[in-house]
């Protein structure tokens, strides 16, 4: 059917409104040190604050000291995206898929034994936590480094379903990585992949950060999840959750642009894991993740071994990605601006090929183009100096299990 010219004016509007709040967002060519906004600044500051915080049902706290909004499903920031205005989502969507692990209710709830919520009992049905924003957090979300970029030079017969890579991958200025990735070939078809990544606290400082995540991407389109310590993004130095999408030249974590549907009033975007932090040596701790295509061509975020759903970023954004990926990886990765010394990754040591001191990846799956899951045991690893990755299978129990084992000190001195 043909767009009517005010309905095609008025998108025009909204993504030019939408990408202002962008450039305040993720700019990250401000001078640094800069110690005061003019008026012009400080008012489309006090604008776009009113833009992103939507009205609250309820107010609640976490039992670590982060405030949060119960934020109603359909307010939800998600739908100030022009390609989602005549969406017919809701609280209670289950994704589609086919032939995944999952559990049998796929219930809409966390399990309440692992709740982070204090006394008040947390958001309620049909509303979604969302972090309240400041000003300050606009101020500093401005000095947000570039995205990581997605570059090969492998280079392929297109005409040969067997080719084989004679390239390598390349990483972004300003960012390295220790992971280990499926062999590129863009007759690759990925419905989804997922993880275990054991949590660190990485001692990161200014504009670094450092965290571990699973990536998936095709073309110039990505998807993202894990955690990671970054003060800019967050205002902190916790290990926090983390989920980041790109879509051409439009990229953002959690929430902070919209397109990402919450479905899960249980579990915020930027959870705090510094209560189980793992110990080298000692107990380990860990994240489940998944991100998985559904039969409707969604990308579900899914947590746990239950599969737990969280939200879902829908297919009408992306270009390549609204069929299958072609890569996924696994591993490490850090940021420091020019000149910056590296900061530590991981556990801050170099692996020693063992679980309980390393950081690591773990019970890595594929889903293929028929919804069949798949566990990995073949891979090729890239590493930037100075850190390390292994991709070796080790005892686990009974159980021989292969691991991503990754990290190092950086140019710290820690050793």
């Amino acid at each position: 059917m043909p767009i009517k010219r005010n309905e095609f004016r008025m998108d025009q509007r909204m993504i030019r409104q939408i990408l202002l709040i962008l450039y305040f967002l993720l700019s990250y060519n401000r001078v640094e040190g800069q110690k005061t906004l003019s008026k012009l600044e400080d008012a489309e500051l006090e604008k776009q604050l009113k833009i992103l915080n939507k009205s609250a049902i309820k107010t609640v706290k976490t039992k670590y000291g982060d405030t949060y909004d119960c934020v109603d499903f359909y307010k939800q920031r998600a739908f100030d995206n022009p390609l989602l205005k005549d969406h017919n989502f809701h609280p209670k969507m289950k994704p589609t898929l086919s032939t995944i692990k999952k559990d049998s209710t796929f219930s809409s709830t966390t399990n309440r034994s692992w709740t982070i919520w204090s006394k008040d009992g947390g958001c309620p049905f049909g509303t979604i936590p969302v972090k309240r924003m400041t000003k300050d957090d606009l101020v500093r979300l401005t000095h947000m480094p570039p995205p990581e970029d997605v570059t090969f030079t492998d280079e392929y017969d297109v005409s040969n379903n067997n080719s084989r890579p004679n390239g390598r991958y390349v990483s972004s200025q300003g960012y390295k990585v220790a992971i280990a990735q499926i062999s590129y070939n863009p007759h690759n078809k990925f419905a989804g992949a997922g993880m275990s990544s054991a949590l660190y606290n990485p001692q990161v400082n200014g504009q670094q950060h450092s965290g571990s995540r699973l990536k998936i991407h095709k073309g110039s389109d990505i998807l993202q999840a894990g955690w990671r310590v970054d003060p800019t993004l967050y205002g902190d130095t916790k290990t926090r959750f983390f989920i980041h999408f790109q879509a051409g030249k439009i990229h953002c974590f959690n929430t902070l642009c919209p397109g990402f549907v919450q479905v899960n009033h249980d579990f915020p975007l930027d959870y705090s894991f510094m209560h189980i932090i793992s110990q080298r040596g000692g107990k380990i701790w860990s994240v489940e993740v998944h991100i998985d295509r559904d039969l409707s061509g969604n990308w579900w975020l899914l947590m746990r071994q239950d599969f737990t759903r969280i939200g879902f970023w829908p297919q009408s954004l992306f270009t390549d990605l609204k069929s299958f990926a072609t890569n996924v990886d696994w591993g490490g990765v850090v940021y420091s601006p020019p000149g910056v010394p590296k900061p530590p990754m991981g556990s801050s040591y170099f692996p020693i090929e063992n679980s309980s001191y390393d950081a690591y990846c773990d019970d890595l799956t594929i889903i293929n183009e028929k919804g069949e899951t798949i566990e990995v045991d073949t891979t090729v690893t890239h590493t930037d100096n100075p850190y390390k990755v292994e991709f070796i299978q080790l005892s686990h129990g009974a159980k021989q299990i292969y691991f991503v084992l990754y990290g190092g000190p950086g140019e710290s001195t820690h050793v």
